[in-house]
């Protein structure tokens, strides 16, 4: 695979899963800027083709803004990678608008945003790849996460439906869907299972491994090598799929 001369463009791409695609596609060649809210965190990447940019996914102004900056600097957008997220388990009871309107707005409106301005750019073009992060809570419900479920299976049907729009052109939608990944976000859920459940540090993380049933978290390189499979020169079958990468969930 070469992807020389192409342009990615990676949301929360300083850490755990977005710097490993962002990484995966640079090393083929691709010039990927890399988006978050925390510029320290970016810069550090930065280098060896990863440019950072400091986006918010949740500001309209903020992305339109910084996808018009990175395509002024690095051309069209070829490949579309809406990783930015939040991940946080709440009943439903006791989820309040704060808390719903803050999931949703990074996870569904943050997604809607950054595939707009870059299929606009990527219209231009003869080849594109929309590669969204979802999990496998957009694919069924997860226990006590009923927002951060909705907001994934929300993802997964505005992926469906535009790859239903660009059906025969040379453009795909795909979304995957990873069970528990061995990132920051786990280390976040231990702290917030613990004040939950009363569970101590491995007890609690054991509650998050033993729901892969292949019994360990999954790396973020395994997650990298399929959204690297989505931008090969085999993936043009490859549309308005949300792919499990979950170690034999059903």
């Amino acid at each position: 695979m070469d992807l020389t001369g192409k342009h990615a463009l990676v949301t929360g791409g300083g850490t755990g899963i977005g710097l490993a695609i962002a990484k995966a596609l640079a090393a083929k060649g691709a010039e990927v800027t890399i988006t978050g809210r925390r510029l320290d965190v970016l810069e550090a990447q930065a280098g060896n083709g990863l440019h950072a940019l400091q986006m918010d996914v949740a500001d309209e102004t903020s992305v339109v803004d910084g996808v018009a900056a990175a395509v002024a600097a690095r051309g069209p957008v070829q490949i579309c990678v809406p990783n930015a997220g939040v991940a946080e388990g709440r009943a439903l009871h006791k989820t309040d608008m704060d808390f719903w309107r803050h999931m949703m707005g990074i996870n569904v409106d943050g997604a809607f945003l950054t595939i707009r301005e870059c299929i606009k750019t990527m219209h231009s073009t003869d080849w594109g790849r929309v590669i969204a992060i979802s999990s496998i809570a957009g694919l069924r419900g997860l226990p006590g996460a009923a927002c951060y479920s909705a907001s994934k299976h929300a993802m997964i049907g505005m992926i469906k439906s535009l790859a239903a729009d660009h059906a025969g052109k040379p453009y795909t939608f795909n979304a995957l869907c990873p069970a528990y990944v061995e990132t920051d976000i786990i280390t976040r859920n231990v702290e917030s299972i613990k004040k939950r459940t009363g569970l101590d540090d491995a007890a609690a993380k054991n509650l998050m491994v033993g729901a892969n049933p292949h019994g360990r978290l999954i790396t973020v390189d395994e997650v990298a090598e399929a959204a690297m499979f989505l931008c090969g020169e085999h993936s043009a079958s490859m549309n308005g799929q949300a792919i499990q990468i979950s170690g034999g969930e059903m």
